[in-house]
C-alpha cells in the first residue's frame, strides 16, 4: 500500500509529466486502434478495387493460333460449355470467379459489332465469391457506349438479332476499350445466335493471392489444367495480375511498417518523459535514499507510474481509435463499411501489451535513478 500512495502523491505532484506519458501512450493505442480496426475494411476494400480490374486468367482451345487470338480479340476454336462447369468441382484450384463466353462477330443492321455471350458467373466449392460482372437474362441484352450511340438504341428497346429479339436491359458506361462496341447478351442467346448450342471459346478466372515460397503460381494453374483437360491452355494478363499483386504487398509492407513506427515513437516519449522526471527529481530521490526508501520502491515508484500510464493510455486510445474508425472508416471504405466494427480483442492486447511497453520503455531511466549516490545527489553543485 506505500508504494502506490507513493505512486499517486508522486501523480499528483507531476501532473502535467503523468498526463504527458499518458497522452503518448494513448496516442499509439488510438492510431493503432483506428488502423487495425479499419484494416480488415481497407484489405477488403483493396482486393474489391483490383478485383474490379478485370480477369486477368484466359482459358481458350489448346490449339488456338494465339497471333490470330491477339489480333482479332477472340479465337475461332470452341471448347465444350460443361468445361467451366467441370473446373468448379476441382479442388484445390487456384483461381476462381469462371465466367464462360462466347465472343463472334456478327452483323447488325449493316453493321459488323461484337456479340459477347456470358455464362453466370462460378466459382469452385470452398471458394464463393460475389460475381465480379453483371447478370444477364435471357432474351435481353447490354448495349457498349459507342454501339448503343452509334445505333441509337437506349434501355427499354426491343432489338432483333438472328432472328432473336433481345430487349436492351441497359447501356453501358463508356470504357474507352473495345468493349464499347459489345453486345452482350446471355450465353444461351448467343449460342443460339451463332448457331453454336453448348459451346464456348473463352473461359476468364481471376487467379487467387496464392504465394507459395519457391513456386510459379502461373506454372502451377497451366499444370492444374493441363493435368485435368488436356484440350486447354491458360494463359495470364500478366499486368492486372502483377498491378494486383503489387498493391496487395504495398498495403501488407504498410501496416507491417507503420504500426512498428508508431510504438516506437511514443515508447521513446514515454522514455523520455520518464528520463525528464527523473532528472528532475534527483535531489528528492536522494532524500528518498537517505532516508531508508531502498531502490525497489524507488524503482517501483517509477515502473508503478509507467504501468499506470500504460492502463489509462491503453482505455483512452482504444475509445479514441475506435470512435476516429467507426466514423471516418465508412467514408474511406463505403464498399466494405459494414466490416468495420468494434474490435474487443484489441483492448484486451492494448491492456496487456501497453503496461508492458511503458514499463520496458521506463526500465532505463529507472535504473539510472535507484543508482544513483544519495550522498552525490545532495552534495551542493
Amino acid at each position: 500500500m506505500n508504494i502506490i500512495r507513493l505512486i499517486l502523491k508522486e501523480i499528483a505532484h507531476r501532473k502535467m509529466n503523468f498526463l504527458l506519458g499518458a497522452l503518448a501512450a494513448a496516442a499509439a493505442v488510438t492510431l493503432f486502434t483506428a488502423f487495425f480496426t479499419s484494416s480488415q475494411a481497407s484489405q477488403r476494400e483493396t482486393i474489391r478495387l483490383m478485383r474490379d480490374m478485370g480477369y486477368n486468367l484466359r482459358i481458350i482451345h489448346k490449339n488456338a493460333d494465339m497471333s490470330e487470338y491477339w489480333s482479332k480479340g477472340y479465337t475461332d476454336l470452341t471448347l465444350p460449355q460443361e468445361t467451366a462447369e467441370l473446373f468448379t468441382k476441382e479442388k484445390d484450384l487456384m483461381f476462381t470467379h469462371i465466367l464462360a463466353t462466347l465472343k463472334k462477330p456478327v452483323e447488325w443492321n449493316g453493321k459488323r459489332i461484337i456479340l459477347v455471350g456470358i455464362s453466370t458467373e462460378v466459382s469452385p466449392e470452398g471458394k464463393k465469391k460475389p460475381s465480379m460482372i453483371f447478370s444477364i437474362k435471357p432474351g435481353t441484352a447490354y448495349a457498349g457506349y459507342t454501339l448503343a450511340q452509334e445505333m441509337g438504341v437506349s434501355r427499354g428497346d426491343t432489338i432483333e438479332l438472328g432472328g432473336k429479339p433481345l430487349k436492351i436491359e441497359n447501356t453501358l458506361q463508356e470504357e474507352g476499350s473495345e468493349s464499347d462496341i459489345f453486345l452482350y447478351v446471355d450465353l444461351s442467346d448467343a449460342q443460339a445466335i451463332l448457331n453454336l448450342p453448348g459451346q464456348v471459346n473463352e473461359i476468364k478466372a481471376l487467379d487467387c493471392y496464392c504465394q507459395i515460397p519457391g513456386v510459379d503460381p502461373l506454372d502451377m494453374m497451366r499444370q492444374q489444367v493441363a493435368a485435368a483437360y488436356p484440350d486447354v491452355k491458360l494463359f495470364q494478363i500478366s499486368s492486372i495480375a502483377k498491378a494486383r499483386m503489387d498493391q496487395r504487398h504495398m498495403l501488407e509492407m504498410y501496416f507491417a511498417w507503420i504500426m512498428p513506427i508508431i510504438a516506437v515513437a511514443c515508447g521513446v516519449w514515454i522514455a523520455a518523459m520518464v528520463m525528464i522526471n527523473a532528472r528532475e527529481r534527483r535531489e528528492e530521490i536522494g532524500v528518498l535514499r537517505a532516508l531508508g526508501y531502498g531502490s525497489g520502491k524507488i524503482a517501483g515508484l517509477f515502473l508503478g507510474k509507467a504501468i499506470l500510464i500504460g492502463l489509462i493510455g491503453a482505455c483512452a486510445g482504444f475509445a479514441l481509435g475506435t470512435i476516429m474508425a467507426l466514423r471516418i472508416g465508412p467514408a474511406m471504405f463505403p464498399e466494405t463499411a459494414k466490416s468495420i466494427q468494434t474490435d474487443w480483442a484489441t483492448l484486451r492486447w492494448a491492456l496487456i501489451l501497453t503496461p508492458a511497453f511503458a514499463a520496458v520503455s521506463s526500465f532505463i531511466p529507472t535504473m539510472l535513478a535507484v543508482s544513483q549516490d544519495p550522498a552525490e545527489t545532495l552534495r551542493p553543485e
